[in-house]
């Protein structure tokens, strides 16, 4: 079974990629920024890096109706989750399933107060990084998705693997959201206050500092409940190399936006506090890049 219809809420450099592969063999509508919308509508959907193709998604700037047997992927920012899905909550329907494609901790509460019940949710883990060059062109440093075990997460799977999108259902997903957190916790700030490429950070004179916040996070995720890698760092070192792309992170301080910190290291000293767990380096991390935030408000 597939979907009829594939909504992308928050087409920019995530949402352009999976829209642009799934409108391969689904019908996609891209709900995004108007300048990239149109672009795309101009002259196609662009992506290039380490797949590249041209493809041609419906587009829109807002979402007015949600047919029957719609797959809605969420790829709007962690602190635009609740809005975003609140203002279309009327519009939500039973067997519309919602995938929740969010950086960081308290996704899942966040959109179940948005949505009150309605449609089915599930979350999803973007391993992929993305940035959009100009409107309308994307490039892409490719990685599988991951989907947590549910009973809708075949049909989602499926769908992904006839337009070409690694994807892998997990077993252990809250240890997989955890580990994506860590890394999060490492590249996006750093990259951000540094101002340099993801593959950057594993510079020799980094490592203490990678160390010291691998650190924190696996211990307030074992007061969590989640057992973390304590070999994470050394799998870091190896993988982060090919990523050649700017973290969201470092995307909206250059751009002046809001960022997602308060999900990711923020959240981490948040329950660091109430676990009576002294995360310095994370709480640190935060504060600069709420900093660096208040300079363009």
């Amino acid at each position: 079974m597939s979907f009829d219809h594939i909504y992308i809420l928050g087409a920019g450099a995530v949402g352009s990629v999976y829209g642009a592969f799934l409108s391969k063999k689904n019908q996609v509508t891209l709900i995004g920024r108007a300048s990239h919308m149109k672009a795309i509508e101009s002259t196609g959907l662009k992506v290039v890096g380490d797949r590249v193709g041209t493809f041609s998604p419906t587009t829109s700037t807002k979402i007015t109706e949600i047919p029957p047997n719609t797959l809605l992927m969420v790829c709007v920012k962690a602190y635009d989750l609740h809005e975003s899905l609140a203002a279309i909550r009327s519009l939500i329907r039973k067997d519309t399933v919602v995938l929740l494609l969010q950086n960081g901790l308290g996704i899942e509460e966040e959109a179940k107060t948005a949505t009150k019940g309605k449609g089915k949710l599930l979350r999803g883990i973007v391993g992929f990084g993305a940035e959009i060059q100009d409107p309308g062109q994307v490039q892409v440093s490719w990685n599988v998705t991951r989907l947590d075990n549910d009973v809708i997460s075949k049909q989602i799977a499926n769908t992904f693997e006839t337009s070409d999108l690694a994807v892998l259902v997990s077993e252990q997903f809250q240890t997989d959201i955890w580990q994506k957190v860590l890394i999060n916790c490492i590249t996006n700030p750093l990259s951000a206050i540094l101002r340099v490429q993801t593959a950057e950070l594993v510079a020799p004179p980094l490592k203490p500092v990678l160390q010291a916040i691998v650190n924190e996070c696996i211990e307030v995720g074992t007061a969590e409940g989640v057992e973390l890698d304590s070999g994470i760092l050394q799998l870091m070192e190896h993988q982060l190399p090919r990523y050649t792309n700017r973290t969201s992170m470092f995307q909206d301080i250059l751009r002046g936006r809001k960022t997602e910190i308060g999900f990711l290291n923020g959240k981490i000293a948040e329950l660091g506090n109430l676990h009576n767990i002294p995360t310095p380096i994370n709480a640190s991390l935060t504060d600069m890049v709420r900093f660096m935030e208040s300079r363009h408000t």
